[in-house]
């Protein structure tokens, strides 16, 4: 087969986790010297030429991103007409592949129109030739040509990407989500991932978070360059745009010395090292300023070694080829962060040990997955054993957490206090029955509130009393929902009060500080008749009376003097 007709040069544009912020992969794009690609792959098949052309141009895009030697998985395209060639037709790609040093499982397909050419179960034969051979594969332009449901729902793929032209429809189109969450609910069902091509702007971006797509490309996050550029190891870094919000335990709590060889070791260094006694899961190759470069899983590698003709293939030559570009994550990272790169970077990787790099990229450890599990689920247990049994509310910790956050960030908030007026007089009227009832609804009531503003933390603190921090922005509609609600326990009429402090950036010091500022203020809002709400801020004796129940007896905006 010769070349491709025409100069074609690459561009890579990364595929972004919308969990971690992270990049999980690579697409390389053709840029013909003249017109499109598209415009190339329509000559070609006028010519006769389409499946020559279509592999040549993946193995010329699989040599131009080996120069620069990304970890990460490549994903090239292929028109579908090209999945009936024989096998024998792929061999420039596998030979591309095997020259740059990837093996074809780092390889995702993406398989895009035209579809009508071929029978659904000649294509579906065809992913399925590839996939034997070790390809992934994804079904691209969903929402753009002839893509059939019939193949949609038959086709032996990991991935489906959404069109970029409905994804510029999702911010202002309401026919558009509700085809994207029928899509989500289908893929949820099948174990697919479904991708958002082409988001632009961060509308776009808000829509595709909502509705829980996960992995997305697009200008917003980077433009397609001739280069990646990234060194060897990948950091999961997440782009500044994409706030990810990570409790729980952290990588670090998790660290594990690694088993480290340089990475000229041998398939029989490897050995070696694998058949000591209690030999470690997996070995980390690493350069000369131990950065990791590539990894081996110990039950994958004994079995390409140990099974028929193995030793004998492998022995003398480079561990390499036998070994994984490493999954990496920065020490600071999350371990709920830590799970979603497994699970978004490789699919079928997901029991490997994950090596743990400093800002430098060079290796500090390894963190096992089992490991992170277990974490999580006792972090969860304990975090459970902490919520309040009426409310099902976290403690004060939660708030307290928070606000210091918040300090530290240098990000402007409010912290409030909510309790209800005269709450003995409830139990000792309505019964405590009635009253254990009031305070589960002000429960639920503040869990739709966080679930609504997703940057709002909640505290039930004991009895009545609950904390409250949220954006500066978020506190009135918080405040309305709060105050505008007619409570009742048993028939008997109940009113609120609400405490808030502005706290702009350097305002206080310390949730400590906060807390001893909302004290007064509470006594204030409790002090107007009727639900209330008033409003102070730290260094200034000022405090804005905001709301009251009776308009008659107290007005909605007046000023009092905080006591000396």
């Amino acid at each position: 087969m010769g070349p491709t007709p025409t100069i074609v040069s690459f561009a890579f544009q990364p595929l972004f986790s919308l969990h971690t912020g992270g990049v999980v992969a690579l697409e390389a794009l053709a840029k013909p010297g003249r017109g499109t690609a598209h415009q190339l792959l329509a000559e070609a098949r006028r010519e006769g030429r389409l499946t020559d052309v279509d592999i040549a141009l993946a193995a010329d895009a699989t040599r131009q991103e080996a120069e620069h030697h990304s970890p990460l998985p490549l994903h090239l395209n292929l028109t579908a007409p090209t999945l009936a060639a024989p096998a024998e037709s792929f061999e420039p790609l596998l030979k591309a592949l095997a020259d740059a040093g990837r093996r074809p499982r780092e390889v995702v397909l993406e398989i895009g129109p035209p579809f009508s050419r071929l029978p659904v179960d000649q294509i579906c034969a065809g992913m399925r030739n590839l996939g034997e051979l070790g390809f992934r594969m994804a079904l691209d332009g969903l929402g753009r040509g002839d893509l059939p449901l019939t193949l949609l729902t038959s086709a032996p793929v990991d991935l489906v990407k959404l069109d970029r032209g409905l994804i510029r429809r999702l911010s202002d189109d309401d026919a558009a989500v509700a085809v994207v969450e029928a899509l989500l609910h289908y893929t949820s069902k099948t174990s697919l991932r479904l991708v958002a091509t082409g988001l632009e702007t961060e509308a776009q971006l808000a829509v595709a978070r909502r509705l829980g797509i996960r992995i997305a490309q697009g200008t917003l996050f980077a433009e397609a360059g001739p280069e990646p550029e990234w060194p060897g190891v990948i950091p999961a870094v997440p782009d500044p745009r994409i706030e990810v919000a990570v409790p729980g335990p952290r990588v670090r709590d998790f660290l594990r010395p690694a088993t480290t060889v340089p990475t000229g070791a041998t398939c029989e260094d490897v050995l070696t090292v694998l058949a000591e006694e209690n030999g470690p899961t997996g070995i980390v190759g690493v350069d000369a300023a131990n950065r990791p470069l590539w990894s081996v899983d110990r039950t994958r590698f004994l079995v390409a070694v140990t099974g028929p003709y193995g030793h004998a293939l492998h022995a003398k030559r480079p561990a390499e080829r036998l070994a994984d570009s490493p999954h990496t994550i920065r020490a600071d990272a999350g371990a709920l962060e830590f799970l979603e790169l497994v699970t978004d970077a490789d699919w079928g990787r997901t029991g490997d040990d994950v090596v743990v790099i400093d800002p430098a990229g060079k290796c500090l450890g390894v963190v096992l997955v089992t490991d992170v599990v277990r974490g999580v689920a006792e972090a969860k247990v304990e975090e459970a054993a902490a919520l309040n049994p009426l409310t099902r509310l976290p403690g004060t910790d939660t708030v307290a957490r928070e606000v210091d956050r918040r300090i530290n960030a240098g990000e402007p908030f409010v912290a409030a206090w909510l309790d209800v007026d005269s709450f003995k007089n409830v139990n000792d009227t309505a019964g405590f029955a009635a009253g254990d009832d009031l305070i589960r609804v002000l429960g639920r009531t503040l869990t739709e509130l966080s679930a609504d503003h997703r940057r709002m933390a909640v505290s039930h603190v004991g009895g009545d009393d609950f904390l409250i921090a949220c954006d500066v922005d978020e506190i009135a509609a918080i405040a309305g929902r709060l105050l505008d609600t007619p409570w009742s326990a048993e028939g008997l009429q109940v009113t609120v009060s609400l405490a808030t402090l502005v706290c702009g950036t350097g305002a206080i010091a310390s949730y400590r500080e906060a807390s001893r500022l909302l004290a007064p203020l509470k006594k204030r809002a409790k002090a107007v008749p009727g639900s209330s709400w008033v409003l102070g801020r730290p260094g200034s004796d000022r405090v804005e009376v905001l709301r009251g129940i009776t308009r008659q007896t107290v007005p909605e905006r007046r000023e009092l003097s905080r006591p000396a």
